[in-house]
């Protein structure tokens, strides 16, 4: 399996010289860059750029994000970086870093929090649409620094096949530790799916800080 580090980072939405806001969007396992991108024109909210990486071979790492930690390397490594070059682009760009979001679905959504906890800093949003931190087993691992306050959304189904509902109340827990302003949501009976109320809360993010005077 190949490593991240040539991988496009596909773009959509507003051009980023007049950007008041951008999103990086990481795809789940088996998916690309255009389909994450589609969720923007959901989203529906003018002045953001979006950025979506692709993953080599449509996949983060190979194993599950249950999996010992080390079994994912080196890949989850090249992901990780490969997810901060696209932020440091959009912070040298002008944007600054509480106007940037970072969203995932499924393996897109671990990696996303992820990101965040392993780089902790006041962003405009973590999001994680069914996912949870990378963490192995019954072992979770230690975070340091500071969130400072950045909204924090976790939505999955109380019934995904994929994602533990009490592996998402975890990470909540642990990024609320790390200074999160976090809220989640376990929805009864949904499949492994993105459903309206998370969009809707996802909209609400990006007008707080698109919206701004």
């Amino acid at each position: 399996m190949p490593l991240h580090d040539d991988q496009p980072v596909h773009t959509a939405g507003e051009k980023l010289e007049t950007a008041r806001a951008a999103m990086i969007m990481l795809h789940g396992r088996g998916a690309d860059a255009p389909s994450i991108l589609e969720l923007a024109r959901e989203f529906a909210v003018p002045g953001v750029t979006y950025l979506a990486p692709q993953a080599a071979n449509h996949t983060w790492y190979p194993n599950r994000f249950l999996a010992p930690v080390a079994s994912n390397e080196p890949w989850l490594t090249s992901a990780l970086a490969l997810v901060g070059g696209a932020f440091d682009h959009l912070v040298a760009a002008g944007l600054p870093p509480d106007h940037i979001f970072v969203l995932g679905f499924s393996q897109g959504a671990c990696l996303a929090l992820e990101f965040g906890a392993r780089n902790p800093r006041r962003y405009g949003g973590l999001i994680a649409l069914s996912g949870a931190l990378i963490e192995n087993g019954d072992q979770p691992r230690g975070y340091a620094g500071s969130l400072a306050g950045t909204p924090v959304f976790l939505g999955c189904s109380d019934a995904d096949a994929h994602i533990p509902p009490d592996r998402v109340v975890r990470s909540a827990d642990l990024l609320l530790g790390l200074g999160g302003n976090v809220t989640f949501r376990l929805y009864p009976g949904l499949g492994h799916t993105v459903n309206d109320d998370e969009i809707a809360r996802v909209k609400e993010m990006l007008e707080s800080v698109t919206l701004e005077t």
